[in-house]
């Protein structure tokens, strides 16, 4: 792990494409005494983004980006982390896929969070997938990102079990509960790596 240990601030900076309800529950932890990290810029590839009022709220900056020009937006991208001195990203409902270039100049400093029980169900639709397959339980997973899909090593995961009237909808709702409690343990864990 390239982050320094027993670091407190460490530079953060969170990248977000939707509701940003796991944004919120980081910010909220990075408020905390015994969190380690201090969230300095949100990062988004979407203007309509909700999650980008608690730039607002919490008066963190923000910065939309374009990926239209994935290679020249990335280059963009990481000035601006290198000039801010971000030292740990968090994708936390990024939907885009970042190139290999810019996982390998950030390597072991991006985490990700994902609504399955890793290494089931990569990518989009995992509670339909999950509840199609009749799986007994679902989840989510906080991994380090590799330049393969929802592949990098897995820091940390949670079970939640799969009732028989679950519907997509709510079975996303409960673990989405779970995952906002799981992002912060999952950072407190490779701290003290």
């Amino acid at each position: 792990m390239a982050l320094s240990i027993g670091t407190k601030n460490i530079n953060t900076a969170v990248f977000i494409s939707g509701t940003g309800s796991n944004l919120k529950s980081l910010i909220k932890f990075s408020n905390l005494k015994k969190s380690p990290i201090s969230i300095k810029m949100i990062i988004s590839n979407n203007p309509k983004s909700k999650g980008l009022a608690f730039a607002k709220i919490y008066k963190i900056r923000k910065k939309i980006f374009n990926f239209n020009k994935q290679a020249k937006t990335e280059k963009e991208i990481l000035e601006l982390l290198k000039k801010k001195k971000i030292n740990l990203i968090c994708l936390a409902g990024f939907m885009r896929i970042l190139s290999k270039n810019f996982i390998q100049s950030f390597k072991g400093q991006i985490l990700n969070i994902h609504p399955s029980l890793l290494p089931k169900y990569k990518g989009l639709n995992t509670h339909e997938r999950a509840i199609t397959n009749k799986d007994r339980y679902s989840g989510c997973t906080v991994h380090f990102v590799s330049a393969k899909l929802d592949s990098g090593k897995i820091i940390i995961q949670k079970k939640v079990k799969i009732n028989k009237k679950d519907t997509p909808r709510t079975l996303a709702n409960r673990v989405l509960a779970e995952e906002h409690k799981l992002y912060p343990e999952a950072i407190l864990k490779i701290i003290s790596l």
